[in-house]
């Protein structure tokens, strides 16, 4: 039998190559540039697999193609509110994505943009390299204290418990929480974490405010100007969902005039096309979307979506079937 023909959109980590290339007749993205519709649009004519990512928009209009050879999405990432799965649904089209890998170093950089946020982190290193400083003193940077502050999580699946673990154990901070679908009393209990009935009570009783819900057209913007007035004038956001879950536009006027105090982000609306207002500020530390990206992880995402591709060939429901 004929390998599998498969589209990987963008390059993928060098171990992970070599096994697609053993296991497919496989075509890379030699110059990893972003596909654009009608590159998509061929990859679903001519092979049977396509293996985007984040970067790849999978519209309806996308996936209108004809004639339509891809009988499967291999989501490399978590997240699939890139690609229309109600269209890829109606036209029979397999998607899997790739959980439970990713958890541990997304919530670590949701961590890393806490702590950096607090401490001015972003404002103290550009001072440094400009050539700036000119020495400690006692009012120098002040920043926010982080241990034994409130940290409220908006959503509480794997991430914002991974995220809530070197918190509470590692930072002494108690938990807030809002999840329309909340995990059992018993994993509650473990964090001595406080459940709460709508979003607006942990972004009243918050420190520190971590968006862990997944992007969706009802959570666009969730985080608007009305609710960035909820926060204490002393909070911090930090954002490592999806970028149009918070109005990136609210938010730089929440910024501006010091409604809270600062944000953390690694994810944007429009990204990589950030909003130019976030760069006229201090009190925002800004990634570019790094959530995952250790090499370790990304190999175990590259695997997990193989593992997804091989088991949707020999006939067998893929382990992270999303539709």
């Amino acid at each position: 039998m004929s390998k599998p023909k498969v589209l990987v959109t963008r390059r993928w980590p060098e171990a992970n190559e070599a096994r697609l290339r053993d296991l497919f007749d496989v075509t890379f993205n030699a110059d990893n540039h972003p596909l654009s519709p009608a590159e998509l649009q061929d990859a679903l004519r001519n092979y049977d697999a396509v293996l985007p990512t984040v970067t790849d928009p999978i519209t309806a209009e996308v996936l209108s193609v004809e004639p339509l050879r891809a009988k499967l999405l291999g989501n490399f990432g978590v997240g699939f509110n890139h690609i229309d799965i109600n269209a890829a649904k109606a036209r029979g089209i397999t998607v899997t994505n790739t959980p439970d890998v990713l958890t541990d170093c997304t919530a670590d950089i949701a961590m890393l943009l806490m702590l950096s946020a607090a401490r001015r982190g972003g404002e103290g290193e550009r001072l440094v390299r400009a050539g700036q400083w000119t020495g400690w003193h006692p009012t120098h940077l002040l920043g926010t204290k982080v241990t034994s502050k409130t940290l409220g999580l908006v959503g509480f699946g794997r991430i914002a418990r991974a995220m809530a673990t070197k918190a509470h154990f590692g930072f002494d901070m108690p938990i807030v929480f809002f999840d329309p679908y909340p995990p059992t009393q018993a994993v509650i209990a473990h964090y001595g974490a406080k459940q709460v009935d709508r979003v607006e009570d942990v972004l009243r009783e918050a420190d520190f405010v971590a968006l862990h819900c997944p992007g969706s057209p009802e959570n666009r913007h969730l985080i608007n100007a009305e609710r960035l007035a909820l926060m204490k004038p002393t909070a911090i956001l930090i954002n490592t969902a999806r970028g149009d879950v918070v109005d990136n536009e609210a938010l730089i006027q929440a910024l501006k005039s010091k409604t809270i105090t600062a944000a953390g982000l690694d994810v944007f609306e429009g990204e990589p096309n950030l909003n130019k207002g976030f760069l006229e500020l201090d009190n925002v530390v800004l990634l570019p979307h790094l959530g995952s990206a250790t090499l370790e992880t990304r190999i175990a995402m590259g695997d997990r979506v193989i593992e997804n591709v091989v088991a949707f060939f020999k006939g067998e429901t893929p382990r992270d079937r999303v539709v």
